[in-house]
C-alpha cells in the first residue's frame, strides 16, 4: 500500500506505513493514522486528529483539529454513484473536536464543532455544533457537553 504525494506535518504517527494507502492528501501536525486506512487525494486533515484502523476517507473531505474518527468509518462523496466526473462529487466538512463512532457512514455534509456521531450511524444531513446524533438515518438525540 503506497504513501504518495502526501504533505505530512510534524510528528505524524503512522505506526504501520506499509499498511496504509495515502495519496495526494495533507495531514497536519500530531495526527495518528492507524493501519488499513485509505485517504484519497484532495483531503485535508488538521492537527491533532486520530484516525483509527479500516477508515476510508474519499476525496473532498476536510477534517478539522482534534477530530476522532473511529474504526471502519466510511466517507462517501457521491450521493448518486457512479458519477465519473470528480467535479460532480460533493464536499464533506468535519469541524474541530468532532467524534465519529466506529462503522459510521458519512455522506456529503457538514458536521459541526464538538458534535458526536454514534457508532454505526448513517449521516445524510448536516449536524449542528455540540449535538449527539445516532441511527440510520442519523437524528439528533441530545447535546454534547
Amino acid at each position: 500500500m503506497p504513501i504518495k504525494n502526501v504533505k505530512l506535518g510534524k510528528n505524524v504517527n503512522i505506526p504501520s506505513p506499509e499498511l496504509v494507502n495515502l495519496y495526494g492528501c495533507e495531514i497536519g501536525d500530531n495526527c495518528l493514522i492507524a493501519p488499513f486506512v485509505e485517504i484519497q487525494n484532495d483531503v485535508i486533515i488538521k492537527a491533532d486528529t486520530r484516525i483509527q484502523s479500516h477508515a476510508f476517507i474519499c476525496s473532498k473531505v476536510r477534517i478539522g483539529k482534534g477530530v476522532f474518527i473511529g474504526h471502519g468509518v466510511m466517507f462517501i462523496n457521491d450521493r448518486y454513484p457512479v458519477r465519473k466526473d470528480p467535479s460532480d462529487w460533493e464536499e464533506t466538512v468535519i469541524e474541530d473536536n468532532a467524534v465519529i463512532g466506529s462503522n459510521a457512514t458519512i455522506m456529503p455534509c457538514r458536521i459541526g464543532k464538538n458534535s458526536l456521531i454514534g457508532a454505526g450511524s448513517v449521516v445524510t444531513k448536516d449536524v449542528p455544533a455540540n449535538k449527539v446524533v445516532r441511527g440510520n438515518p442519523a437524528k439528533v438525540t441530545g447535546d454534547r457537553k
